[in-house]
């Protein structure tokens, strides 16, 4: 089934988006062997939820499905996209931009990552990618690829960031008032 496919298929509620202390966030995904029916439906799913979070992006693990899958909406006009077992190389130069994810939602926090990346992997056709991807592409390749390999924003703070950020997560488990760690601007 062609990407551009995904929306003639009837729409199905979306996910959960699973948040920070759930388990299934510090698993590796594995590899898809096959792009299936069921494949192409949580792509779709994928897409619908990342859309009403809202995201720039979302991997399958942030829905609960160990899979080595993400979707990606950078809003430069050519829609969402799907990347099925992807892998980064060729990273290269820093930018430090502030951050945010949607398994952490509320908090963002300046991080620095490669300003450019290769990205290869397929498409939902089974088509072989190669992107070079630069700033906020980049970024959201290398921020879902991290999702891909059990790791959370988190683990990129700095050591009084993360305590910082420990401590917002504890206070929001507990449901005591606080303030939040991280600054209030938007991220990707």
């Amino acid at each position: 089934m062609r990407e551009a496919d995904l929306y003639a298929l009837r729409p199905v509620a979306s996910y959960d988006i699973r948040v920070f202390g759930d388990p299934v966030l510090r698993l590796r995904a594995t590899e898809i062997t096959e792009i299936d029916d069921g494949v192409v439906r949580l792509a779709h799913d994928m897409i619908e939820t990342m859309y009403a979070a809202p995201g720039v992006g979302l991997a399958a693990p942030q829905v609960g499905v160990q899979r080595r899958m993400f979707v990606y909406d950078a809003h430069d006009e050519t829609g969402a996209h799907v990347v099925i077992n992807p892998e980064l190389r060729d990273h290269s130069g820093e930018w430090t931009y502030e951050e945010g994810c949607l398994s952490v939602p509320g908090l963002y926090w300046p991080i620095v990552r490669a300003k450019e990346v290769h990205l290869t992997g397929i498409d939902l056709d089974g088509n072989e990618l190669s992107i070079h991807a630069d700033e906020l592409l980049a970024r959201i390749f290398q921020h879902e690829f991290d999702h891909l390999e059990g790791k959370l924003l988190i683990e990129r703070l700095d050591s009084e960031q993360r305590k910082d950020a420990m401590r917002e997560l504890r206070t929001r488990a507990l449901e005591l008032p606080g303030e939040p760690a991280g600054g209030r601007r938007s991220a990707g």
